[in-house]
């Protein structure tokens, strides 16, 4: 029984020191996380949330007012342009216009007497000249012959008032012609009267009648037949009888944090999420960029704002999606993911590796023990990351690289210059990097796995 107790004795000595020269070998040395720099594809993406709206839509208003008759259509109908789709009570209406076509057709009936009464006229004329000319005839011969001594002179005056009277009679008759000709063109000017009239009767009663502006969706019908409508009078705005929108050009109108507006262009692609359909993503790219910043809490843009609070604002921006669906409905809520920018096999770095440090506080002494620096160094910190270089000993150290970076993914960073690929470096803890100094020795931390750049594409 003592021999088991000394040897137990001699394996927990042995344990403790074994422990107590791993502790002291580790002593000094800092845990962190890393990670080997690769290449891959990166995009900068932002969001933005909104809904969706039609390009092209118009509220169908009332025209008239009265009782609404019929409703063709109902919400969620497709309708194609020139369809009636609501018709407003038009008695009156109707019969002004039978009793305006029936006005015309008897303003015809009348120009066609007149027309009659003219060729009568015109006949007269023909009939009175040819008379005159044989007047003129005989005449001409009386006084021939009465200056010849051979004719009466009560012949030649009958000769002569049987030619005045012709004469006289050809200008009643060309009067008469001029007359019916009269008669005719103010006939034919009351029938252009007669049709203006009805043109007009013929517009109130079309405004009874509502049809679809152009192919689309009955999204809105605020109201039901037998109701009461009324039409807008100058600033009053009138009743609505139903939305119709275009859905074969959909719009993801979203607002955008101000941080980001100033990275997205036009043309730019996107990918939309709808709430309501959460197993789709549209395509779609940028088709409007707003430049009124709109206040965050209201939506106000800032110009029509009266308050001078300070608050976030967000910029509206329009995606236009390529391959709308039958499933999109107007109001539905979105959000887009718009690429700002996009590169290939770029040399990219977790973005929680950057730091921003200070060199000049910390100079690395020979053999890698540290030196602070003069208390009345200037801060000019700069941008880096560090990385693990191995000593002569051997040993893991840390050393800052300044850093010059370019796009921005969701995890990533690119790496423009200061680092080459496959080099290993210290991505946390946060607070153990923030503290981090230059020629501090490392070691690997294994607690969790090591952080590699995966695609931010």
């Amino acid at each position: 029984m003592k021999k088991v107790l000394l040897i137990a004795l001699a394996v927990l000595v042995a344990a403790g020191l074994v422990a107590f020269m791993v502790i002291r070998q580790q002593s000094g040395y800092t845990k962190v996380y890393t990670a080997t720099l690769t290449r891959e594809d990166l995009s900068t993406v932002i969001s933005g949330t909104g809904q969706i709206k039609p390009t092209n839509y118009v509220n169908v208003g009332a025209t008239a007012m009265g009782r609404v008759t019929h409703l063709y259509v109902k919400e969620g109908d497709k309708v194609t342009k020139g369809e009636v789709v609501a018709t407003i009570e038009n008695v009156q209406q109707e019969a002004s216009v039978n009793g305006q076509q029936a006005a015309i057709s008897a303003a015809g009936t009348d120009i066609l007497s007149y027309v009659a009464a003219e060729k009568t006229a015109q006949a007269n004329v023909d009939h009175a000249e040819a008379d005159l000319e044989q007047k003129k005839l005989d005449w001409d011969r009386a006084q021939a012959l009465y200056k010849a001594g051979i004719m009466a002179k009560q012949d030649f005056d009958a000769k002569k008032a049987a030619y005045d009277l012709d004469v006289a009679t050809v200008a009643q008759a060309v009067a008469q012609l001029n007359q019916a000709k009269a008669n005719t063109d103010s006939a034919r000017g009351h029938m252009q009267t007669q049709k203006a009239t009805l043109r007009a009767n013929q517009d109130l009663l079309n405004r009874t009648i509502s049809v679809a502006p152009f192919d689309g969706v009955v999204t809105n019908e605020p109201v039901r037949e037998g109701e009461t409508v009324v039409e807008g009078i100058q600033n009053t705005e009138g009743s609505t009888l139903m939305t119709i929108a275009d859905m074969s050009v959909v719009t993801a109108e979203v607002k955008v944090d101000e941080t980001d507006i100033v990275n997205v262009r036009l043309g730019q692609t996107a990918e939309i999420t709808v709430d309501a359909l959460p197993n789709k993503v549209f395509k779609g790219h940028v088709t409007l960029v707003g430049d009124q910043a709109l206040l965050r809490s209201t939506g106000v843009a800032t110009s029509q704002s009266t308050t001078g609070t300070e608050e976030a604002k967000d910029f509206k921006v329009v995606v236009t999606l390529d391959n709308p669906s039958d499933d999109l409905r107007p109001g539905l809520s979105c959000t887009a993911k718009i690429t700002t920018a996009h590169k290939t096999n770029v040399l990219a770095l977790p973005i929680q590796a950057l730091t921003m440090y200070d060199p000049a506080k910390d100079n690395s002494k020979p053999g890698g023990g540290v030196q602070a620096a003069s208390n009345t160094t200037k801060s000019n910190p700069v941008q880096g990351v560090f990385v693990m270089q191995k000593d002569p000993h051997g040993r893991l150290r840390a050393k800052f690289v300044p850093v010059t970076t370019g796009i921005t993914g969701a995890t990533d960073i690119e790496v423009l210059s200061g680092l080459n690929d496959g080099e290993e470096i210290v991505t946390g803890p946060y607070k153990t990097l923030r503290d981090l100094k230059g020629g501090a020795l490392l070691k690997r931390d294994k607690s969790v796995p090591s952080i590699s750049t995966g695609s931010s594409s």
